[in-house]
């Protein structure tokens, strides 16, 4: 048979989730393919990079999706759970859950570019519909734009899901490493560090702008639970230590996001003080390559207009 497309898949997906246990997601592309009685043949078939199988990427995307919408989480690598909302769908009883039955959860409209405000099933519906369109509307150029950029949102989603279960001393240097990656304290061997627990008053890492330490960038690291504000007490707090090194810069970095009393006491200190939420952070991540690769490079050639030039 046909390999079936991703959108098929997310209702098998979640049904095997439905039993209530973790599953590794290797295990389910395994599941599925017996289920659909896939050939050898089939289940060879690669993707134009050559590094990973056709049925494998859209049971990844399907649970992707799934992901996006709340209706599973990821656990750990690899690894996922249904979540209630995913137990009330099946409750359900649906026919297909597709990208137009995903509309109807704030969480996927915003994933896949639409606004927070679409929550309702009239307007979210309407959102998708127009999503469905692009294909009518756009060019070839805004639409492989628009798919990156949705591409990159799931990486940015499993960016945070890795952070949030990795160790705090990991996240704390993984910041160092990002800083250093955007330049600052230059290219030299021992720039940057992680203190963590050993102290600068409770700072989690600091960056040497120059030879001798004379300008430094203190570097506080919290990782909260998406849903979990960072405040203002913590932005004040964070500028006292500031103040009791003598230090004027310092970047305040969270995988949550910051309340508005943060971010205004951010601008009224006296210190230079960068925050940097858990969108941003991924942003930087993905821009100056730390935690990421290169998986494939696909170029975009055009007419070379002076090889067909009359001049």
């Amino acid at each position: 048979m046909t390999i079936p497309d991703y959108q098929t898949l997310m209702l098998p997906v979640l049904k095997i989730a439905g039993n209530g246990k973790e599953h590794r997601i290797s295990e389910v592309v395994s599941q599925l393919a017996q289920d659909y009685k896939l050939t050898e043949g089939e289940l060879e078939e690669l993707l134009p990079s050559g590094k990973q199988t056709v049925f494998g990427n859209r049971v990844h995307w399907a649970k992707t999706y799934l992901s996006q919408s709340k209706l599973v989480d990821n656990t750990r690598w690899g690894r996922f759970a249904i979540t209630d909302r995913g137990r009330s769908v099946l409750a359900e009883t649906p026919a297909r859950i597709d990208r137009k039955f995903l509309s109807r959860f704030a969480e996927f409209n915003t994933f896949v570019g639409g606004q927070k405000s679409a929550t309702t099933p009239i307007a979210a519906e309407q959102n998708e519909i127009e999503k469905t369109n692009e294909t009518a509307t756009k060019t070839p150029d805004e639409l492989l734009r628009s798919t990156i950029g949705e591409m990159e949102a799931a990486l940015a989603n499993e960016l945070l899901s890795r952070i949030l279960a990795a160790t705090p001393a990991f996240f704390e240097q993984l910041i160092v490493d990002l800083l250093l990656a955007m330049g600052y304290g230059g290219s030299r061997e021992g720039a940057g560090r992680a203190i963590g627990m050993s102290g600068d008053g409770g700072l989690d890492g600091v960056i040497d702008q120059d030879q001798l330490g004379l300008d430094r960038i203190y570097i506080q690291a919290k990782r909260y639970n998406p849903d979990n504000p960072v405040s203002e007490p913590d932005i004040r707090g964070f500028s006292g230590s500031l103040g009791a090194n003598k230090a004027t810069k310092g970047v305040f970095v969270t995988t949550a996001y910051f309340t508005k009393p943060a971010l205004d006491f951010a601008e009224r200190t006296p210190h230079k003080i960068v925050l940097i939420d858990g969108k941003e952070l991924t942003r930087l991540m993905i821009r100056h390559n730390v935690g990421v690769r290169i998986a494939e490079t696909l170029y975009i050639k055009k007419v070379d207009e002076e090889t067909f030039s009359d001049e």
